[in-house]
């Protein structure tokens, strides 16, 4: 089975002769202690390409601007130009290879979201060809997931902060409504352009993790998640396509939900004290359904040794692939430390190894 072969299998829910094994590859910038890792990955590991082609024709006018802040980070300002007023936001940038923060947002106020209301749906185009030349590339080696970006309510989460959406979803929910349907869809928008255009196969998309308990109850989940996600997923099984979604948390009272809108692949399933559900839980409620990928700590992969790994990696496909369907085992998130590639290594080694073997037992 070839590992593009066994991808396609996990996302169709159909028996594989091993679990797939994948890392997500978010590697540290100019950092060349992962090029062991990263050799390492493409050779023995299920590869995804992602390719988020299609952009917006024409861009909302908007202007960037950057200021010192500290020694640690700089101050990035954007200012967007609606028809109804100017909305500003400021994101502190590293300067030492740490992820960024969001300092202000878009929108703080029902106000402010009127005035994000009142710009007008972009247009798509641009030329799609490079789906396929990446598609070719990557040949029998893995798959091309379609990035579509963050789903509806997680886009607009990134507009407001997480809370000043819980608040609004209280003093202002229909507005959140709006903001929600308003991104589903472009997001329907930008599927059936790619779609007129011959593209197929595997889309991803994420954020519903800011939509979650304990900020969030199973309610706000299915009003903010499920209605808006549900569509955009039918649009893409409607075309033959599968759906990955990437979401953390506690997701355990809602995980039901994921399965029930469609998701054909779910990253990760946390266990405490990440997450609340045990993979023995999330097996139960996916099997035959939706493929689990998942779930080693990242931050194991530089703490606990590989004999730690490999221990837990075997008991992880005893829980989740008893029955040769729906696993794909990976880490919850992309190598992430600059500088500690060659501390992580003897890790992932464990992790792909202990997978390859059920392969070679079989």
């Amino acid at each position: 089975m070839t590992r593009r072969e066994r991808l396609r299998r996990c996302y169709l829910h159909l028996e594989t002769d091993r679990p797939a094994v994948y890392s997500r590859t978010g590697f540290p910038p100019d950092d060349p202690t992962y090029d062991r890792l990263k050799n390492y990955l493409k050779k023995h590991t299920e590869m995804k390409t992602f390719w988020s082609g299609c952009r917006f024709e024409t861009p909302y006018s908007a202007e960037t601007t950057k200021e010192p802040y500290s020694d640690d980070f700089e101050r990035r300002i954007e200012i967007l130009h609606t028809p109804k007023g100017d909305l500003r936001r400021s994101v502190l940038v590293s300067l030492k290879h740490e992820p960024s923060m969001h300092e202000t947002f878009f929108i703080n106020s029902a106000d402010d979201a009127e005035m994000y209301l009142s710009l007008p749906l972009p247009q798509f185009g641009g030329d799609t060809s490079s789906f396929y030349e990446t598609d070719a590339s990557i040949g029998d080696a893995g798959i091309v997931d379609v990035y579509l970006g963050f789903n509806p309510g997680g886009f607009v989460v990134e507009l407001c902060g997480s809370t000043t959406f819980a608040i609004l979803s209280v003093t202002d929910r229909d507005v959140i409504h709006r903001l929600c349907e308003r991104q589903m869809t472009i997001m329907l928008n930008r599927i059936k352009i790619l779609m007129s255009n011959g593209i197929r196969g595997f889309f991803s998309m994420l954020g519903e993790e800011y939509i979650v308990p304990p900020l969030h109850g199973p309610v706000d989940f299915k009003d903010f998640n499920t209605k808006y996600d549900k569509p955009i997923i039918d649009l893409v099984h409607n075309a033959g396509g599968r759906m990955h979604v990437h979401s953390h948390g506690s997701i355990k009272k809602v995980f039901q939900d994921f399965v029930e809108m469609g998701v054909d692949v779910l990253h990760p399933f946390e266990s405490p004290p990440q997450g609340d559900i045990l993979t023995r839980e999330a097996k139960q409620m996916a099997r035959n359904k939706m493929c689990l990928e998942g779930n080693i700590q990242i931050d194991k992969m530089y703490k606990a040794s590989a004999d730690d790994i490999r221990q837990e990696t075997e008991q992880l496909i005893a829980d989740a692939f008893d029955d040769h369907n729906g696993l794909i085992v990976s880490p919850t998130a992309s190598p992430y430390i600059f500088g500690k590639g060659e501390q992580c290594f003897p890790q992932y080694e464990a992790m792909i190894s202990t997978v390859l073997d059920v392969e070679r037992r079989n």
